[in-house]
């Protein structure tokens, strides 16, 4: 998913339970959804960040050597800035883009 053109608020802001839980009937269903969605959302956005930082990866045998790369910390801005995985699972979950199911509601 392309994190960047997501339409995500960059904050926190309040929101609706009944807009929450009208899909799957619980609060508490759809926070799992979202909490376990976000949780990949954060593994995939840890590991593009790692690739992309591994370009400027440079080994030394001295460990007091620092260098600072200005393309290095501004990929890491721009990664601090994106909207925070929890608030891009809920909206996916709100646009309907999220697949889940409950395999105790598809005995019943």
């Amino acid at each position: 998913m392309d994190y960047k053109k997501s339409k995500a608020p960059g904050t926190t802001i309040t929101r609706e339970l009944s807009e929450l839980d009208g899909e799957t009937g619980s609060i508490y269903e759809t926070i799992m959804i979202v909490s376990k969605r976000a949780n990949q959302i954060s593994v995939e956005m840890k590991d593009e960040l790692s690739r992309k930082l591994e370009e400027f990866a440079y080994y030394t045998d001295n460990l007091e050597e620092v260098f600072e790369n200005r393309e290095q910390i501004e990929i890491s801005k721009f990664y601090e800035r994106l909207p925070k995985p929890t608030l891009l699972a809920l909206e996916e979950f709100l646009q309907g883009e999220i697949y889940y199911r409950n395999p105790a509601r598809i005995e019943e």
